[in-house]
């Protein structure tokens, strides 16, 4: 075989790994970014590990070792290469689409549940105890939930220090570390650098060389991305579902910027996120060449600047962005397995790198998609948390579950935001889908159309067959992108007839 992974985007088992270990040894080889994220690669005779598309001489076979994340770099005494950054690689899609515990537990830490319940609450949520949490992520991805949770802090501390200007003991605390020595400890490990190194050497070009002076002037971030990715159809999207005192869309089509408010565990925030023109240019990735022969779409990212109240929400805030986008897709995965049926593949040839999108807050998301715009609209208006700073047309931020139950208790809504504010209902990124769906299902006034929209946007499921749709099986694990392409080439007839 030519590639690491089968077209479902799951690797294949082996006795001995020599087949994948091969085959990922040509991705570094060949410098190809379609695999930045996927796995990570460390050089034993320098210490460093790195992202495949790293620019770097490659190192001899014999002295590269592989791992499935770069906490499990960090937990063999590797420390990060300078030059391709791999804290900062799109995360690996294999996170969202396994509904297992290990996919569950992942999608937690990346919301920062470890930094804020510790391992006993990540367990709790997975219904398992800390020992068997710890043994099954240690054996699929070779490192446990606390070294997990620390590879993600030194990351987020990178981004506060070379972008803000905020003291490094407050970048400390606001990462989640417990102590300052704690921090330092960490940056040397990881960067081989101490904070104020760190900072000093923060790239310098551009509208983006002076960092902000306070958190108050916002966050500057890169949301990175593999592969092609169609802006366009992601903010046309956004634009045409939006809330108004929650969401904004302005600017030209090609050159929009998406703005929201989010409530997080901290406090609350405000986004803005930049249309990138041309994010889905080139040629499409079905029938993609074999490891080796370079890749077309390198990927790219989404300029976004967070203003957070607290600044402890910022890995959290930046996960529930990238769930939003879905910028943890694998475009080549899904382009493949879809691009190779007839009556699909002139579609993904179309649009190379559709995406399925998410939700910044999963359960707004789910009254969103029961009461439909207008009501969503009404309830903001009536019960949405007032911002202390209102920016424009962003005032309020959408009304948690335990303030709609109260409110109005009656009917589908009632029902829907009581199960949400009890837990009956989990839709949080640790949920289990199909316990999570049957939970949607029993509720009154809720339709299978509704919950397979929630499933797929709430839940960020990538393999979804909406009642009323054409989705043969032949097309999972990707149902939900098929039902993209779908729905995107309707839309293009119904335009074009117009």
């Amino acid at each position: 075989m030519s590639d690491f992974r089968q077209p479902s985007g799951r690797r294949p088992r082996t006795l001995d790994g020599v087949i994948v270990e091969d085959t990922r040894y040509e991705a570094v080889r060949s410098r190809d970014a379609r695999f930045d994220g996927e796995f990570f690669f460390a050089v034993e005779t320098t210490g460093i590990y790195c992202r495949p598309s790293c620019p770097a001489v490659t190192p001899k076979r014999q002295n590269v070792r592989f791992y499935a994340t770069a906490a499990a770099a960090q937990s063999s005494g590797f420390r990060a290469c300078r030059r391709c950054r791999p804290d900062a690689a799109p995360g690996s899609a294999e996170w969202n689409v396994r509904a297992d515990v290990v996919g569950r537990a992942m999608r937690l830490i990346g919301d920062g549940v470890v930094d804020r319940e510790g391992v006993g609450g990540l367990a709790g949520r997975l219904g398992y105890s800390a020992r068997q949490v710890q043994r099954q992520l240690t054996a699929e991805v070779g490192a446990g939930p606390v070294a997990l949770a620390r590879a993600q802090r030194a990351h987020t501390a990178r981004v506060l220090l070379q972008t803000t200007g905020l003291p490094i003991t407050q970048i400390a605390f606001a990462a989640g570390f417990a102590s300052v020595r704690q921090f330092n400890d960490t940056i040397r490990a990881v960067y081989a650098s101490t904070p104020s190194e760190l900072r000093a050497a923060a790239p310098r070009t551009g509208a983006g060389a002076r960092r902000a002076a306070t958190p108050t002037a916002g966050i500057p971030l890169r949301l990175a991305y593999r592969g092609p990715y169609q802006t366009t159809a992601v903010f046309d999207l956004l634009a045409g579902e939006k809330v108004a005192g929650v969401e904004d869309v302005a600017g030209t089509r090609g050159r929009r910027t998406y703005r929201r408010t989010l409530r997080l565990p901290y406090g609350t925030g405000i986004v803005a996120v930049d249309e990138r023109p041309g994010g889905g240019t080139g040629r499409p990735a079905a029938g993609r060449a074999p490891v080796g022969a370079g890749a077309a779409h390198p990927g790219g990212w989404l300029d976004a600047r967070l203003h957070l109240t607290d600044l402890r929400d910022l890995t959290t805030a930046v996960q529930r962005l990238r769930r939003l986008f879905d910028l943890d897709a694998d475009p080549y995965a899904v382009d493949e397995r879809l691009g190779a049926d007839p009556r699909l593949g002139p579609l993904v040839v179309a649009r190379p790198g559709l995406r399925s999108p998410g939700a910044a807050d999963p359960d707004e998301l789910a009254v969103r998609a029961l009461v439909g715009q207008a009501e969503a609209e009404r309830l903001v208006a009536r019960y949405g948390k007032v911002l202390d700073a209102p920016c424009g047309t962003l005032t309020h931020v959408f009304p948690e579950a335990a303030v709609l139950a109260e409110a109005e208790p009656d009917g589908a809504l009632g029902a829907l935001t009581a199960a949400l504010a009890d837990g009956t209902l989990r839709l949080d990124a640790g949920a289990d889908r199909d316990e999570a769906q049957e939970a949607l299902l029993a509720l009154p006034g809720m339709d299978a159309g509704t919950a397979a929209v929630i499933r797929t946007r709430a839940l960020g499921d990538p393999d979804v067959a909406p009642p009323g749709e054409d989705v043969p099986d032949a097309w999972r694990p990707w149902r939900s992108y098929a039902v993209q392409h779908l729905r995107a080439a309707r839309e293009s007839e119904a335009g074009s007839s117009n």
